[in-house]
């Protein structure tokens, strides 16, 4: 027994120990830890920026129908319909203008009526009566200075339907890198606005961080980062270069003694019909977080 008691009593003495430094612990993982940048006066902001600039890419499409006897038959009826039209828009070039050609064929049956009049189609493979191909042309503009072109040639070889131009825009990597260090200043002018509101003066810059999470930490509140700071963007003039140059297209020459080709009948039918297609203007926004230490 006298062995067993200082056994125990030690044991007791160690408990509250143990319990208080899990309570420490638990204490401090409730609250977010500040990084290595928050030791000094800091003033984290979001810059964010708009600005507008025209579609560069545009997309239609088009289908023709073509119907015959036999598969073969409806199908090179099909490619005759669209052959012309295919090598007028590669004379616009393959890095202006883009054609994608999907084919689907539907067979159609004998019809017969019932006693009641209604109209009934066979589906037994011996009463095939035609078939039915559909050729679709999906054109896609990189250049906008041939949209026009390209759309007047595609309705002037009497497609069986049509859609509308649908613009898009893709900036390039200039424009990005632009837009980019225009937050970056969008943030700077409103960090140092905030300093001097609050009697402070903007310090050097700390952190810049494209995530973002630098200005969503919450480093004062329980629980998990919040979202960053919210405000409306500010809007930035696109300083955009000057317009290239109107796309300059031959018009078919036709001598006398000679009849036109295919091509250059259509070239000569799309040509009386215009179509104007202006770009509409597209939003872009960029945003950027920066750290900046307080004086």
């Amino acid at each position: 027994m006298r062995k067993i008691l200082p056994i125990v009593m030690s044991m007791a003495l160690a408990l509250p120990a143990a319990a208080q430094t899990t309570t420490n612990n638990y204490q401090a993982s409730d609250y977010d830890r500040a990084p290595w940048w928050m030791k000094t006066p800091v003033i984290t902001q979001t810059g964010y920026v708009r600005t507008e600039i025209d579609a560069n890419r545009a997309n239609f499409s088009a289908s023709f129908l073509a119907v015959g006897k036999t598969a073969d038959e409806a199908q090179q009826k099909a490619v005759a319909q669209t052959r012309a039209l295919t090598d007028a828009l590669k004379k616009l070039g393959k890095d202006a203008v883009r054609v994608n050609t999907s084919f689907s064929m539907r067979v159609l049956y004998e019809q017969y009526r019932d006693k009641e009049g209604n109209r009934i189609e066979n589906q037994r493979g011996d009463k095939i009566e035609a078939y039915q191909v559909s050729m679709g042309l999906d054109v896609k503009v990189y250049d906008l200075r041939t949209l026009e072109r390209a759309y007047a040639l595609v309705l002037a070889a009497s497609p069986t339907a049509s859609q509308p131009v649908y613009f898009s825009l893709e900036p390039d990597n200039a424009t990005k890198t632009w837009l980019y260090n225009e937050a970056v200043k969008d943030a700077a002018r409103r960090a140092r606005q905030a300093a001097e509101a609050a009697g402070g003066k903007l310090g050097a810059v700390k952190v810049i961080d494209p995530t973002g999470r630098a200005c969503q930490t919450d480093i004062l509140a329980r629980g998990e980062p919040r979202g960053g700071q919210d405000f409306e963007p500010t809007t930035v003039a696109y300083d955009m270069p000057p317009p290239p140059p109107k796309l300059q297209v031959r018009e078919p020459v036709v001598e006398a003694m000679s009849a036109p080709s295919p091509v250059e009948q259509l070239e000569a039918k799309a040509a009386q019909n215009a179509f104007i297609q202006a770009p509409p203007l597209n939003e872009l926004t960029a945003q950027a977080c920066v750290v900046y230490g307080l004086n």
